[in-house]
């Protein structure tokens, strides 16, 4: 199963490290407690939107731009779950009426 909290922690501690910031300083920013944030990172905690936006302040990352990274990893792992998709079958008519038009 895929936990939504776990793929958002991520994406919140790798933008974090990509600045080379540390939690104390994501957290006197966001004005959040450092261990809260360490459990958001960690996909222990569902952090509130409220929450989340003051970590994406601290971290000047647009939120809609965290969720959409969280979209993509949630796709991706979707993905990897089902496993390889078949190819759709193209009838030779099909196939034909392309080559037409």
């Amino acid at each position: 199963m895929i936990l939504v909290r776990r793929l958002l922690g991520d994406v919140l501690r790798q933008q974090r490290l990509l600045q080379s910031r540390t939690l104390r300083d994501v957290s006197a920013a966001a004005r959040v407690s450092m261990g809260y944030i360490s459990e958001i990172e960690r996909g222990q905690k569902e952090a509130s939107s409220e929450c989340l936006a003051a970590i994406c302040s601290a971290l000047d990352v647009p939120l809609s731009t965290v969720l959409a990274e969280v979209s993509d990893e949630m796709a991706h792992e979707e993905a990897l779950l089902r496993g390889p998709t078949p190819l759709p079958r193209v009838s030779r008519v099909q196939a034909d009426v392309s080559v037409a038009a």
